[in-house]
């Protein structure tokens, strides 16, 4: 076979709806040497026909992302994760995105798996992945994207999400915001399912406060009974910075250690 059977292939597959490959699976596909199918796909990413996410991963860029340089990670992320041989689910802001909750776009793609990744960068994306133990403990939800069915953290794990990796969420503000977002879609019988799932409690207690901040009491109030029957300890709102003299929340036994500000 000669190297155009490369090209060749690429196109069937994404006739066939296939818009990501690992090397490897070129090289069975076509026959080629691993040398001969490593130049080619170069001159393919070269003509900008792929990209590439690593080594031996690449994605098929169809005309309408030619200027792009690659469709959207939602595209490709099953198989990318798929090809780590890891669990994952898209998270933090990326997830509360995909529910509707879009006042900030994220600037990177969010994605929770289980063990540590590098940081990728995909033509103009940044993914950037989040270890978190006990993947299956989280609710998720499929979503349908043009390629297939992607995992995505549930609206209410999402929220609880936010507040655990504040940081990565844009600090508490932009949670805050998010949070008024996507208050809505909150179901508060599953946020308590999903909240008593939670191995860390201080998440709660942040979150329950976020949520009568933005007035969403009603999603709040089943977080409210299992903070008043579990009466954990006292934590600061904001865990990075001194409680020092900071007033005292009784509803979630939280020291309000900044002042929050969501734009609603």
């Amino acid at each position: 076979m000669s190297p155009n059977s490369i090209a060749s292939w690429v196109d069937a597959l994404q006739s066939g709806g296939r818009y990501s490959f690992a090397r490897k699976e070129a090289i069975n596909a076509t026959g080629l040497s691993p040398e001969a199918v490593k130049k080619s796909l170069q001159r393919l990413v070269k003509r900008k026909r792929l990209a590439k996410v690593r080594d031996n991963f690449y994605v098929i860029v169809p005309i309408e992302y030619l200027s792009a340089g690659a469709p959207p990670a939602t595209w490709f992320i099953a198989d990318l994760m798929r090809s780590f041989g890891q669990p994952y689910y898209v998270g933090l802001l990326s997830a509360a995105a995909l529910h509707g909750a879009s006042h900030h776009q994220p600037q990177e793609f969010q994605v929770v798996t289980s063990a540590p990744q590098r940081p990728l960068r995909v033509a103009r994306q940044r993914i950037r992945f989040f270890t978190k133990q006990q993947m299956d403990a989280t609710p998720q939800v499929e979503v349908k994207t043009p390629t297939g069915p992607i995992h995505v953290s549930s609206p209410e794990a999402t929220a609880l999400d936010l507040v655990r990796f504040a940081k990565a969420s844009g600090y508490l503000g932009n949670v805050a915001t998010v949070l008024g977002d996507l208050a809505d879609r909150l179901n508060p019988e599953a946020l308590r399912a999903a909240a008593e799932r939670q191995p860390h409690l201080p998440t709660v207690q942040r979150l329950g406060y976020l949520l009568d901040r933005v007035g969403a009491e009603a999603a709040a109030q089943p977080l409210a009974e299992l903070i008043a029957h579990r009466r954990p300890r006292v934590v600061p709102l904001r865990a990075d910075r001194p409680a020092g003299d900071a007033p005292r929340e009784a509803r979630w036994r939280v020291l309000v250690n900044e002042e929050v500000e969501a734009e609603l």
